[in-house]
């Protein structure tokens, strides 16, 4: 996927499509995002390493005292914390692989816990601005802090992980019942290197929270895990953990949308997402288009294409947001988390088809938009 988006991008600036003009505000507008989104994918990488997110799914089987519902509870809360300070795409990379390779361990069934941390990674994702690469586009349309944004959208983040909760556990009740051995957890391989990882995770959320500028703190915190495994582990250490492929399709999808936006793209989704209104229909004709193109083109580009309609009142961009955050859970390209998180099920033999993953989407998306987009109306 990286070589076409990066193709396309190099296309529409050498045949005109983009004028240079255009081309250098949009990088002038992605290039801290950038920045961050490889800063934090190494940083997660480096903990991951570290043993930091292994050590927290032992942990919580131990926790949940041989109880299946508990493990699984523990895992939800995982994988909404590490979405929500991490960003989505932590989740499906590196959350997906441990929560698999513990349910292994412990011979339960593995859908019940892919299908959590997939659909976690994308409607946990809509609390703080770093949760989410579209929530960071919209701060920076929208100018606001960390805190003012988190102010705004609190409460469809927590209706949305709340939806989530009770459709996964009533599509998977039944697996989710029953006892299991808790397994004996081996010792880290470097106490000092798990708890910088770890040390590091939690200051990075304080320092989100606080206001520190997104793409600074994340470059600070991979920073500082970077000298820890030159002193301690340097073999660890390797070109492939700068996140080259995803940094070239997001700049690759930003330049052919800004492209289709300079010829009248805006002008057909103004049609489709109306032109006015803050009450709650006309929120979910905003949040229900950008679910739809969403799962039709992917959210990054969904969310830019869009934008530019909805961008004068701060309400209905958000209601944008609903709709690409949590929306794209019905086709296996709808975010680019899914698409990493599916390639992370497959390294583990777990196969989750395109049918049954759109089904239990068709479940799950009318319900998560619908309470999202209703509490964003009655608390904006």
């Amino acid at each position: 996927m990286w070589r076409v988006a990066g193709a396309a991008g190099i296309v529409v600036l050498l045949t005109g499509l983009l004028p240079l003009q255009d081309a250098r505000a949009v990088l002038d507008r992605v290039t801290p995002i950038l920045v961050f989104l490889a800063a934090v994918t190494i940083l997660a990488e480096l903990a991951d390493a570290a043993g930091v997110f292994d050590v927290a799914a032992h942990v919580a089987a131990g926790l949940a005292r041989g109880r299946v519902l508990a493990l699984w509870l523990l895992v939800v809360a995982l994988a909404t914390a590490t979405t929500i300070v991490l960003s989505l795409d932590t989740t499906a990379v590196l959350l997906t692989p441990v929560v698999l390779a513990l349910a292994a361990q412990l011979e339960l069934p593995a859908l019940p816990f892919a299908m959590t941390t997939v659909w976690l990674a994308n409607t946990a994702s809509l609390l703080l601005p770093v949760s989410n690469l579209t929530n960071l586009l919209a701060v920076d349309r929208l100018g606001w802090s960390a805190t003012t944004y988190g102010r705004h959208t609190w409460a469809a983040a927590v209706a949305s992980v709340a939806v989530t909760v009770v459709v996964l556990y009533a599509l998977h009740r039944r697996d989710l019942s029953g006892r299991y051995v808790a397994p004996r957890r081996e010792p880290v391989e470097d106490a000092v290197l798990f708890w910088l990882g770890a040390g590091v995770c939690l200051v990075l959320a304080v320092l989100f929270v606080a206001g520190v500028p997104y793409w600074a703190a994340a470059c600070a915190g991979a920073a500082v895990l970077l000298a820890g495994f030159v002193l301690r582990r340097r073999a660890s250490l390797r070109w492939s953990l700068v996140p080259l492929p995803l940094v070239v399709t997001t700049l690759g999808l930003f330049l052919v949308v800004e492209a289709a936006e300079v010829h009248g793209l805006s002008r057909a989704l103004r049609d489709a997402v109306g032109s006015d209104g803050g009450g709650l229909l006309a929120l979910l004709r905003v949040s229900g288009v950008g679910a739809l193109s969403s799962n039709l083109v992917n959210n990054l580009p969904a969310y830019l294409a869009i934008e530019p309609a909805v961008a004068a009142s701060h309400v209905r961009l958000l209601a944008l947001l609903v709709g690409t955050n949590l929306g794209p859970l019905l086709t296996l390209w709808g975010s680019l988390a899914t698409l990493l998180w599916r390639e992370r099920c497959r390294t583990r033999d777990v196969h989750v088809s395109w049918r049954r993953f759109g089904l239990e989407g068709m479940v799950l998306v009318p319900l998560v938009l619908l309470a999202a987009t209703a509490a964003l109306a009655a608390t904006t």
